[in-house]
């Protein structure tokens, strides 16, 4: 099989990730570190958008347990290559625990953009996919274009199991959009947005 980093189309991540959160406007996002921040907030900033700064590898259990707490709502973990294959062992648990209403996105450039734009493992042949059915994560797949975004806003909307989506993006560094980083705000202004108070 060859790993889907080997194909030729990528998409442009602002955009992609732009037209994907414009149809799922009531989804409860988290965005991983670094880029994947950038560009949810680029999109348009959210009181239901969880930034995290400095928490390499976190996006995917933050997410899982929260689609766990918040079953009747849609989940949404955006994140890179890079911290996904950092915290590759947060796929075991999504695949064990099979919450019906998250859904994993993986902005794949192939590269860690945060260090220095090195080649990372996805483009030295892991297919990050194939790794997530290998987990027992069944609705894994590629996704190489910008009309995959209305496939992805379905399967987040219908909540009828967990998805994961390796976004094939281009490997370029778009101006940074830099999301609040003071954590106490962000954490209490999203615990507000589900009705909770701040801790």
């Amino acid at each position: 099989m060859t790993a889907p980093a080997a194909h030729g189309r990528r998409a442009d991540r602002r955009a992609f990730v732009a037209r994907l959160l414009a149809g799922v406007p009531d989804a409860l996002v988290v965005a991983g570190l670094g880029s994947a921040s950038y560009d949810v907030f680029a999109a348009g900033d959210r009181d239901r958008n969880y930034y995290l700064w400095g928490a390499m590898g976190g996006c995917v259990p933050l997410a899982l347990g929260l689609a766990l707490a918040r079953r009747g709502e849609s989940v949404v973990a955006i994140t890179g290559d890079g911290e996904q294959l950092m915290g590759i062992g947060s796929l075991a648990t999504v695949g064990a625990k099979q919450p019906r209403n998250l859904t994993i996105v993986v902005l794949d450039n192939a590269h860690f953009g945060e260090t220095g734009m090195q080649r990372s493992h996805s483009g030295l042949g892991t297919d990050l996919a194939a790794v997530a059915r290998g987990f027992g994560i069944a609705d894994a797949f590629a996704a190489d274009g910008l009309d995959a975004c209305d496939d992805i806003a379905r399967r987040i909307r219908a909540r009828q199991g967990v998805a994961f989506a390796q976004v094939l993006i281009e490997a370029d560094e778009p101006p940074r959009a830099l999301p609040p980083r003071d954590g106490p705000f962000i954490k209490n202004r999203f615990r507000a947005a589900l009705g909770l108070q701040p801790i």
